[in-house]
């Protein structure tokens, strides 16, 4: 073993087991590579060479904090070598980056203009100092790093927007605040981004005392800050009159208050339901010469119609085509709308074959609000009539409205209206729901329309859709209601193919029938089948049938009937004696 080598492990091995203070004299005898005092000049050398902090792995256990922001310091003239290394601290070395080395490092980047890492960085450290108990101030660090280093001012505004993209519109007031104390000026883009942040939390008083520091220290504003400042003067309950004197204060500034400005203002009276104002606004716009574009009319129709004024936003609509201004599809859709609430339907009508006319074609909403204000109106044949001509201009209805449409007529007992127009949506249309064809079948079958009831149940077979437990008791009940019990129980039978068992409404309407048409040995097999295959026993029914066999005044058949019901499991009742004794007093009158 030669000297160098002997040397070289009792080092390591006196290392090892302690820290020294003070650098030991005698890791000068080690080779450079390996030589803990030379820590820092190996990882800036191999930096310059490979761009790579190489370290041989019996160093590593020598590596200080102190070694790591020396290192930084001395790589500030090459921004991506300190880069290098800084990932490299994060991934690889037994160190986790203080805040201190992270505010090192975003000075570095930001001085040589690497915007996009540096905003990168400040992302993380931002997450990571959220995620720590006791947090610590990033400005401050910042503040305090930029003796050592060479920095630009304008890394204090990119962790403002840092915050303030990271949702932390609180501590991005903070750091303004901190800027301003102590003489930086953020740029205006930054100050935007805090107002809007502030503005959109709801905190308006803040926004206004941003805006007054602006004044102090010469940040001037422009379009952005002022269209912001406005939707914050939308957010008070300012009166018109102070809105007025922020336009002028506006102008003073040099910044013309644009349609955006006015939009804004007139949309946010109108949504608060001062008409007044917003009216009084329109009429400022006239007065400084910014011509009311579609959104300021469309606003003002929407508040006037809102409030039942609908003659007098009817007017501001010829106004505005007057000057110039073609209304679209929202804004005849928003005065369309307003007739509709009234019950204007004949004025409502006659604005669609107005869009129509100028080629603004309707959409669903217009339809839709035709649609529906027919329907409140109980006028279903019209909303038909209206869909039918619509589709004659082109214009497509859409199928959901339609089969609204069709159930609405079937609960006002127009199923043939409600049928012709399920076949128009089917010409377009190959499926239609199970719930349709039960409204239509139940429609039928209310009116007595049996045969059409059962011609759907066929159809519904054709196009491979199952009728429901809802259609068939629906047609049996009309069935047994006509007279034509012996099909309403073939119905019942068909039933069992689609593997539906009757319910005790279908039984009920079956046996009744049977009764009202003196069917006694029908009705008897019926209470039968019930109770021994579906379980279902009722002694209403029971009851009906004995009422007709005891009619007749024969005591032993009636005693006979009632024994082979207790066999299926029928019990008699009061009611059951009654009508018994009913029947003996019949005959013997």
């Amino acid at each position: 073993m030669t000297p160098n080598t002997i040397i070289n492990q009792t080092l390591l091995k006196s290392t090892s087991k302690i820290q020294q203070t003070l650098p030991n004299p005698l890791y000068n005898l080690l080779p450079h590579t390996q030589n803990p005092n030379k820590i820092v000049t190996i990882l800036c050398t191999n930096l310059k060479q490979t761009k790579t902090p190489l370290l041989h792995h019996q160093l590593i256990p020598h590596l200080t904090t102190k070694h790591i922001t020396t290192t930084l310091l001395r790589c500030q003239s090459d921004s991506s070598s300190a880069l290098h290394f800084f990932n490299w601290v994060k991934k690889d070395s037994p160190f986790i980056p203080s805040v201190h080395h992270y505010c090192i490092i975003l000075h570095i980047l930001a001085f040589s203009h690497k915007f996009s890492h540096t905003m990168s960085l400040f992302s993380e450290l931002i997450e990571l100092n959220k995620c720590k108990v006791k947090k610590v101030s990033i400005f401050e660090n910042l503040v305090v790093c930029s003796k050592d280093c060479c920095w630009d001012p304008v890394v204090f505004d990119m962790l403002l927007k840092a915050y303030l993209k990271a949702g932390l519109v609180r501590d991005g007031f903070i750091t303004f605040r901190k800027m301003v104390k102590l003489g930086f000026v953020p740029k205006i883009v930054s100050v935007n981004f805090l107002l809007d942040g502030l503005l959109k939390l709801g905190r308006v008083d803040e926004c206004w005392r941003v805006y007054g520091e602006m004044g102090k220290i010469g940040v001037r504003g422009n379009t952005f800050t002022f269209n912001i400042l406005t939707r914050a003067v939308c957010e008070s309950e300012e009166d018109v009159g102070k809105v007025n004197k922020f336009l002028e204060e506006m102008e003073e500034e040099g910044f013309d208050p644009d349609i955006v400005t006015y939009n804004t203002l007139i949309d946010s009276y109108v949504r608060r339901g001062r008409l007044k104002d917003a009216h009084y606004l329109y009429n400022i716009m006239c007065v400084r010469r910014v011509t009311p574009d579609l959104i300021t009319h469309t606003s003002l129709i929407n508040g006037l119609c809102k409030e039942g004024s609908v003659r007098e936003a009817h007017k501001l609509f010829h106004r505005m085509v007057q000057i110039g201004v073609n209304p679209d599809v929202f804004c005849y859709n928003t005065l369309i709308c307003g007739y509709v609430n009234k019950g204007m339907m004949q004025e409502a009508r006659a604005l669609l074959h107005e869009m129509i006319k100028e080629k603004v074609s309707p959409n669903s909403f217009t339809c839709s609000v035709l649609i529906e204000g027919y329907k409140k109106e109980s006028k279903l044949i019209s909303a038909v009539n209206l869909i039918i001509e619509l589709q004659r201009f082109g214009i497509l209805v859409s199928k959901s409205l339609q089969l609204d449409l069709v159930v609405a007529l079937c609960q006002v007992d127009k199923p043939f209206a409600a049928k012709s127009l399920l076949e128009r949506v089917e010409k377009t249309e190959e499926e239609t729901s199970l719930q349709i064809y039960d409204e239509l079948i139940v429609s039928f079958c209310k009116l007595s329309h049996v045969n059409e009831a059962i011609e759907l149940k066929d159809e519904m077979f054709f196009k491979n859709i199952n009728p429901s437990l809802t259609s068939f008791r629906a047609i049996i009940e009309c069935l047994c209601r006509l007279n034509r019990t012996t099909e309403g129980e073939v119905i019942m039978r068909d039933m069992a193919e689609f593997g539906i068992c009757p319910d005790a409404t279908v039984c009920r309407s079956l046996i009744s029938g049977y009764c009202k048409e003196k069917n006694i040995n029908q009705a008897e097999l019926l209470l039968s089948l019930f109770a021994e295959e579906f379980r279902l026993l009722d002694n209403e029914w029971y009851n009906e049938v004995l009422k007709v066999v005891c009619e007749e005044g024969d005591i032993n058949k009636s005693m006979e009937f009632q024994k082979r019901m207790q066999r299926v499991g029928y019990t008699a009742n009061s009611l059951s004696f009654k009508h018994v004794i009913d029947g003996l007093l019949r005959k013997t009158a």
